[in-house]
């Protein structure tokens, strides 16, 4: 199964970049780092909220009705004119419903290591939460999970990495952190080590943190 980040590195990846830097009005640059950082704390907060009968119940409805992966069948479309006001108050729900009340500060700690001010990471991640769920919908009717384990089992492997247990450490300590934007640093600073080459391109900023090569 893919994860998140090599889907980011792929052609959808690269067309879905460049639609929400279009839509947004922000650098591919600068996307394509804050997606990189953010897809997976998306999904991390997903397999949370899917680790209780309840939020798996209510995510599994939402992929088997409206988030079903078609939106990724034409993508030209989507971003075609611009993405409508419904689909941004669709990826507010989104966004709310993943993250509950921890949703700015997590903003808030991507947008002190993304660069971008927090309104603009709040405008990227309502464009892109739609085409996540779309992601993981698709792929949920391709390995055909219907139950709480398979939908645990298909969150986890879509954020994979080299060091799992490094990498949900992470993320997990994005997704309680307190706002204050250091937690990036602080975290990377013991996953690495304190010595680490910096890597240029996509993934570099997920990939380096989690040592991969």
């Amino acid at each position: 199964m893919s994860g998140i980040l090599d889907l980011l590195n792929s052609d959808l990846g690269k067309t879905i970049i460049n639609g929400v830097s279009t839509q947004t009005g922000q650098p591919q640059e600068k996307t394509s780092n804050l997606l990189t950082m953010a897809l997976p704390v998306l999904m991390q907060a997903m397999k949370r909220n899917a680790a209780t009968p309840q939020g798996a119940e209510g995510l599994l409805g939402a992929l088997n009705s409206k988030h079903d992966g078609s939106i990724l069948d034409n993508l030209g479309d989507f971003f075609g004119g611009g993405v409508n006001n419904d689909v941004m108050a669709d990826g507010e729900k989104i966004l709310g419903h993943v993250l509950g009340g921890k949703k700015s500060n997590v903003e808030q700690v991507l947008s002190s290591k993304s660069g971008l001010d927090s309104g603009s990471v709040d405008q990227i991640l309502k464009v892109a939460a739609p085409i996540l769920m779309g992601v993981l919908g698709k792929q949920k009717r391709e390995l055909q999970v219907n139950d709480k384990n398979g939908l645990e089992s298909l969150l986890g492997g879509m954020v994979k990495g080299n060091s799992p247990q490094q990498e949900q450490s992470f993320l997990e300590s994005i997704l309680d952190a307190d706002g204050d934007g250091s937690i990036i640093d602080d975290v990377a600073g013991m996953v690495l080590g304190g010595g680490q080459k910096k890597k240029s391109g996509l993934g570099a900023l997920i990939g380096g943190l989690f040592g991969k090569k």
